[in-house]
């Protein structure tokens, strides 16, 4: 465990803890003062997106906890697990000044020790969209549940944050807790997005200037299909049509789009109710996804998860 420096405004430093022991000590300690906890678990990179998280949970809890960890079983062959940005220090430096006490930052064998022979795995939830064997394929999905089990575990907070830009990561999420009766509240908050409209996300920082420029048409395609439902469209083929045409561009290569039930995933015969327009693509070789929520049970449009929060 090492103390982080503050600003000399502020004299309380903010811990870095690298074992579940020294975690558990420090939640325990809160709890016992009476103090709600959060956890924003991060693979690190931070960006504005993970100090919203941050920002929510100093506003409801008393300890804040963000964990950092890039886990490899997420991770297929292939994929950019060797060069994901990592920076520990600045990471930490953002946390603490949006209000977190406490970064648990674990090594590998802390997560997996030797002998760890455990997965967890969504049915269903897990092996769609992002998920699908064309795509990342189910093995995503069951490192992503196994890990955050593992870090609700760990830490055993009231609450734990996670972006709506990940849309069906935090439906696998909340399926989880559910079916697993882990005693925490699962947030889900609004996609933050740049002033020209690029959902925030660690490997933007992969894009070059021209690549980012491309990287808005997955933006287009969703303001596409949004004014498609304005107009009156409501079969969910063509609907996903609109969308993918602002994606028919060169350096763009779409993966999906995908017009689903925001609820549990599931293909639309026609739009009603919760309607989650979901997308993934690749610019210059860097995969990058996006979604609304449309809901039309009430007037009006949300963006990910906004009616959620």
């Amino acid at each position: 465990m090492r103390e982080l420096e503050r600003p000399s405004t502020d004299n309380q430093a903010l811990l870095l803890v690298e074992t579940v022991a020294e975690l558990r000590e420090h939640v325990a300690r809160a709890r016992s003062g009476g103090r709600r906890v959060g956890l924003v678990p991060t693979m690190g990179a931070l960006h504005d997106g993970h100090l919203s998280l941050v920002r929510h949970a100093s506003a409801d809890c008393g300890l804040v906890v963000v964990s950092v960890f890039v886990n490899p079983s997420q991770f297929g062959a292939g994929e950019d697990l060797e060069r994901y940005p990592r920076d520990l220090d600045r990471d930490a430096a953002l946390a603490r000044e949006e209000g977190a006490a406490l970064v648990f930052a674990p090594s590998f064998d802390e997560v997996y020790p030797h002998g760890f022979a455990t997965t967890v795995e969504v049915a269903g939830l897990g092996d769609t969209l992002c998920g699908a064997p064309a795509h990342r394929g189910p093995a995503h999905f069951r490192g992503v549940a196994t890990v955050v089990a593992k870090l609700l575990n760990m830490c055993g907070p009231d609450v734990a944050y996670f972006g709506a830009k990940d849309f069906q990561q935090a439906i696998v999420i909340r399926r989880l807790v559910a079916d697993l009766n882990i005693p925490v509240r699962i947030e889900v908050c609004p996609t933050v997005r740049d002033r020209d409209g690029l959902a925030l996300s660690s490997r933007n920082a992969y894009l070059s200037s021209r690549e980012r420029e491309d990287a808005l048409s997955l933006k287009c395609a969703l303001d596409a299909a949004e004014r498609a439902i304005r107009d009156g469209e409501s079969d969910p083929r063509r609907l996903a049509e609109a969308a993918r045409a602002e994606l028919d561009r060169p350096g763009v290569e779409a993966e999906y789009v995908e017009v689903v039930s925001a609820r549990d995933l599931t293909p639309l015969e026609r739009l009603e109710g919760e309607v989650l327009i979901a997308i993934a693509a690749r610019v210059g070789g860097v995969r990058l996804i996006d979604n609304v929520v449309v809901n039309l049970t009430q007037e009006g449009v949300s963006n990910g998860c906004r009616d959620r929060c």
